[in-house]
Formats: C-alpha cells, structure tokens, sequence
C-alpha cells in the first residue's frame, strides 16, 4: 500500500481522505478480489440499493440506521470515482469540486455578488430550472425540452411527479391553484377506463389505466403529496392488515387458503378496528 495511503488511513483527521485511500488499497494489486473485480456496471444494483436503505431509515425515523447507510451510500460514491480515476477520467476530488461549483452557481441568492430575493421555494427552484437550462445550453448548444433530464431509472411514480413539476414552471400546468379540475379530470379518465374495459381491448385498457395512474400522480403533485411515499404508505398499510388478518385466522384455527372470502373479510375488518384504536400489528 502507497505511503500517502498508509498515512491517511491511520490518520482520524482526515477521514474522507482516508476513505478514498481505502477504496483505492482495496482496487490496488494485492487488494480484495472482489473489489478489484467491480466495475460501473457491476456496482449499479447495489448502488440502487443502498440508496433504498437509506430511504428505510429515513421512513423509520431510525438517525443511528441513518448514519450506517448514508456511509454505505458515500462508499459508492467514492468506490465510482475510484473506478474512473484508475481509467484517467476525473478523481473523487473532481467530484467534490463539481458539485461544490454548481451549488454556488445554482445559488446566486445566497452566493452572488448583489443581494437576491426570491419568494418562496417556488421561486427558488424556477431559477434553479433556469440555470440548469442555461448551463445544459452551454454544452450541447440547445437544450431541446423542458423536460431533458429525468433519467429512465427513476421509479416510475417520482419520475412521473418531476416531469409534471417540470412542466408546471414553465407554464404547462392545470389553471388555478385547486383541484377541481383535477377532479373532474380523474372522473373523465374513470369513465374512459369503464369503455375500455367494456370494449374488452387489453391494449386500451392498459393505455387508460396508465392515464388514470398519471392524472392520480397530477392531483398528488397539486396537493403537494408525494405520491412515491403515498403509494408506500397504502402498501406498508395493506400488508400490515394483510398480516393481521392473516394472524387472526390462524388463531382461528383456520389457514390463509382454507377460509373463506367470507372469513378472511370479518378478519381484516378486525384488522382494521385494530389499527383505528392503535394497536398496530
């Protein structure tokens, strides 16, 4: 192992230093095979997992959990660059500096030279769409929509809610500030469902009930819900009666599969007056 490595492991001082001289001792020759062995490409799940995780201890107000994986996250971080240093592209250092320069850049309120007002957080991130527009033109001379940059990857719910937010700052958005229209929307998509499903046509249905999807996402986005963490609660919700119901079933000396539609409905109105009164399962 390099001195320089050596030195910044040992040194407490320093520890992302340290953490990148251990990524680095790690990818060496003479380090973990496993390691060695990563690539971008390799690292891509885990990465999307850790990112997961930290979300879990986000959602379970859980700070210890919170801090294991956020190091778990910043390990990935340092674990890329080390990967694109060893190929000449850029160091964790160029990583750093970069997002260093555009929060400054995408901050001209808090870090330029005249004293900015902006009103609001809705103002805030008009200007930081702004910016990001003119930064984007820069580079590739033009960018070509308002809606560049939302990455595929992105579960479909969030990606969903960015890209009405996006087009809402430029002005494509629902008129006034309730949800009337909205409402009255979801009800047209709901009928509009009801005739494909009628007509039988597995193409239509599925095209109307992605409508009915992205108008529910819309309504969330108008009520100021974020309809990925909405869509997690119902479901940490249903399996939470699911599994109470289940239980009381058992209890009953019955199982899951033998009983009833009957029975399992008795159960998980039981599971709910559980939940209502707090007893949780």
């Amino acid at each position: 192992m390099p001195d320089r490595a050596q030195s910044a492991i040992r040194n407490p001082n320093f520890e992302m230093e340290r953490l990148v001289a251990i990524l680095a001792a790690l990818r060496a020759p003479g380090g973990c095979p496993w390691d060695r062995e990563q690539t971008h490409e390799s690292l891509r799940g885990a990465l999307l997992e850790e990112a997961h995780e930290v979300i879990a201890a986000i959602d379970a107000r859980d700070l210890a959990n919170l801090r294991e994986e956020l190091g778990d996250l910043l390990l990935h971080v340092v674990f890329h660059a080390q990967i694109a240093a060893e190929r000449g592209a850029f160091k964790f250092e160029d990583v750093v500096a970069e997002a260093c320069a555009k929060m400054i850049r995408r901050h001209p309120h808090v870090f330029g030279s005249e004293e900015q007002q902006l009103d609001g957080t809705g103002a805030v991130l008009t200007q930081w769409e702004e910016i990001k527009r003119r930064e984007k033109d820069g580079i590739d001379g033009g960018t070509d929509s308002a809606l560049d940059g939302l990455p595929k990857s992105l579960p479909t719910l969030i990606r969903a809610q960015k890209a009405q937010a996006k087009a809402a700052r430029v002005g494509f958005d629902w008129p006034g500030d309730g949800v009337a229209p909205l409402l009255d929307k979801l009800r047209e998509e709901t009928a509009e469902l009801e005739g494909a499903l009628a007509e039988g046509e597995p193409a239509a249905i599925e095209d109307e009930l992605g409508d009915l999807f992205f108008t529910l996402i819309n309504l969330s986005r108008r009520l100021a819900v974020d309809a990925e963490l909405a869509a997690g609660r119902a479901t940490d919700k249903f399996i939470g009666r699911f599994r109470a119901a289940e239980a009381l079933l058992v209890s009953r000396g019955l199982t899951p599969k033998e009983a009833t539609l009957e029975e399992w409905d008795e159960a998980w109105e039981a599971a709910k007056r559980a939940r209502a009164a707090g007893n949780r399962p």
